[in-house]
This record gives structure tokens, sequence and C-alpha cells, in this order.
């Protein structure tokens, strides 16, 4: 009788243990955000930015969570590409958001180079084990209709063979509002701080659904 009680005290001590470290490793998400100007907060006070406010967010319904912001100011996705081995190994997130191209179509580069970059990038955030999330861009209308598709599907396609999450477009709300110059700073390119928030709950419902 002693024994089977021994037993049964220890079985649920292991059921417990497990239970503790499950609950733990549900705290244990780490999420890397890899971007550019948009997520690196330029041109606004530090700590308003919609990367932060993501930080905020995921206190609130999941604390112990963390989130880094590796982005960068004119990163391209050649950049991103070039410094995520080193930032994989560095954070070892669980998440990694993805929000590149943007500069790539302002300064004309290959939509080819762009489109090789991204899904390099998504296979090493893969490799890594990381769930990974594309935050898509469109480019100007000037840049005709044709150009302006096959950049806006670009990320659909990647998120699509690659399994990954996908905001079609991060700017929505913003850029495409009826009044859209109130939602940027002067140089009519970087949202400002009132468009944070319009940032985040493009981005929020979808990375709430990968963190569960």
């Amino acid at each position: 009788m002693l024994r089977r009680r021994h037993f049964t005290l220890s079985l649920l001590a292991l059921v417990g243990q497990g239970f503790g470290a499950s609950a733990q490793a549900a705290k244990a998400a780490r999420i890397l955000v890899v971007g550019d100007s948009l997520s690196a907060e330029y041109g606004l006070t530090r700590g308003t930015g919609w990367v932060h406010l993501l930080r905020q967010q995921v206190q609130q319904e999941r604390p112990g969570t963390e989130v880094i912001n590796a982005s960068i100011s004119g990163e391209t996705t050649s950049g991103g590409r070039s410094r995520l081995a080193a930032l994989l190994q560095q954070h070892q997130p669980t998440h990694v958001v993805i929000e590149l191209g943007g500069n790539d179509a302002l300064r004309g580069l290959p939509l080819s180079m762009t489109e090789d970059n991204l899904l390099n990038m998504t296979r090493q955030a893969k490799a890594a084990g990381a769930q990974v999330l594309l935050l898509g861009m469109q480019m100007p209308p000037n840049y005709g209709p044709e150009m302006t598709r096959a950049f806006a599907g670009l990320y659909a396609q990647l998120a699509k063979s690659q399994n990954t999450g996908l905001v079609p477009f991060f700017l929505r709300g913003v850029a495409d509002d009826a009044d859209p110059l109130k939602w940027f700073q002067a140089d009519r390119i970087h949202p400002n701080a009132a468009a944070q928030a319009r940032l985040l709950a493009n981005v929020w419902p979808t990375l709430k659904k990968q963190l569960k």
C-alpha cells in the first residue's frame, strides 16, 4: 500500500512538473523583428513606434514574452539577409517578423532579388525553429500597375509556398487612407506617431494567432 501511494505521488509530481514546463514554455516566446525605418522608429520619439507598442501588447496578454527590435533605417532585403544568421544565433527567437522590401522598391532593385532574399530569410528562420510572419508592402502607383501587382503578389506567393503568416499590406489604413498625409511625417514616406497604433493593429491579429 505504501509503495502504491509512493508511486502515485511520484506520478503526480512528474505530471505537475510537465504542466509547469509546458506553462513555462508557453511564456518563453521571443519575437525578433527585422525591418527597416518603418520599424526602427525613424523620426519618432524613442519608445513610440509600433514595435514598442507590440512589446506592451504582448506583455499584457502574454507576460514574459520578449520582443527584440533588430530593425535598421535604410535596410534592404539584402542587408536583412546578411544579418539574419547572426541574429538567429544570438537571440534564438521563436517568431521572426520580417518587414523588408520597401527600400528595395524605392531603389529600383530587381524584383527577383527581393524575392530571393525574402525566401532565404524565411528558410533561415524556419530552419532555426522559428515561425515567420511576412509584412507585405506595396509600391507607389507611379511605378505602373504591372510592377505594383507583381510586387504586392510577391509576399502572398512566398507566404503560401513557405507556409508562413502574412500581413498583406503593412501600411493598410495609413498609406491608403482617404487623407494619407495626416498619417505621415513631413517627408511623406515615414508614418508619424499617430499612425503607429494602426500599424500594430495590422500586425497583431495575425501574430497573436501564431503565438497560441
